[in-house]
């Protein structure tokens, strides 16, 4: 089987979105000001990667308010996880590949 960088998500190749993502994986939930701070972004950049992620429906949103402050969580999908995992899989095989 060739394994080809072609084969990578898109959605991924971005730095911020990569870390988004794993992010996620690891935690059940995490709102918008834990994963500014954990990626160390900008509130526009972050909500520019989250955007894209969420149009990709690799994520989901969950909007309330706690004492009268909007509260933003952040959810992976089933669909996210699933190209989160083969696009970390791919990667595996170019680093097994070059061995």
């Amino acid at each position: 089987m060739k394994i080809s960088i072609d084969d990578l998500h898109q959605a991924f190749e971005s730095r911020v979105r990569l870390g988004i993502m794993s992010a996620l994986a690891v935690n059940e939930y995490l709102d918008f000001t834990s994963l500014k701070e954990y990626l160390d972004v900008t509130d526009g950049n972050l909500a520019t990667h989250l955007k894209k992620l969420e149009k990709e429906k690799f994520i989901r949103i969950e909007k309330s308010f706690i004492d009268r402050k909007p509260n933003t969580k952040y959810f992976i999908t089933e669909k996210g996880k699933k190209k989160f995992n083969d696009h970390l899989a791919v990667l595996e095989q170019i680093i097994k590949s070059q061995k």
